[in-house]
């Protein structure tokens, strides 16, 4: 009974906050002040390719638009092979019409253009469901894993956070 009694609510007579002197006042003020925005991303380098784990895509979502950086989401699971993987991505980050189809043309996608377009504010990019099929097996995961490192080290080098998270089917 002692360990429960721990973890019961604080009583609504408990003492309030103590603002007694301007400086506590101030470290209130501070912590209550503190962005929302950064609370996902806490702890996220700026410039990782991982697993979304316990991330959800909506709150990371959230968190970009706070940050005002670009939020890119694909949704694999009906993608079957590296062309549907491609043209899925391509259709829901909303590539141009003369993306190529294949990893290369990917990487350059999510680069040279972007740059080309003025100072970039960051992204946050989620690839949820990655299939793993024979017809895109573990080689073709890392292929595709390795595009989205390689552009996050294209942004880090020009000191814009890209953070990618995916997840497998």
């Amino acid at each position: 009974m002692k360990a429960l009694e721990q973890f019961q609510p604080a009583s609504p007579l408990a003492p309030a906050a103590d603002f007694s002197t301007p400086e506590k006042a101030a470290k209130m003020d501070a912590l209550v002040r503190q962005p929302k925005e950064e609370a996902p991303l806490k702890g996220v380098r700026p410039n990782i390719v991982q697993s979304i784990r316990a991330y959800h895509a909506y709150d990371l979502h959230n968190a970009a638009q706070q940050l005002g950086q670009h939020f890119l989401y694909a949704n694999l699971a009906q993608a079957q092979t590296k062309q549907d993987v491609l043209e899925m991505i391509a259709q829901q980050f909303t590539l141009p019409p003369h993306f190529g189809r294949n990893f290369d043309a990917l990487y350059d996608c999510m680069t040279d253009p972007l740059h080309k377009s003025g100072p970039q504010p960051g992204f946050v990019v989620v690839l949820e469901h990655i299939p793993a099929t024979t017809k895109f097996d573990k080689e073709a995961r890392e292929q595709l894993l390795d595009i989205f490192r390689d552009t996050a080290e294209y942004w880090a080098d020009r000191k814009i956070p890209f953070r990618c998270f995916y997840s497998f089917l």
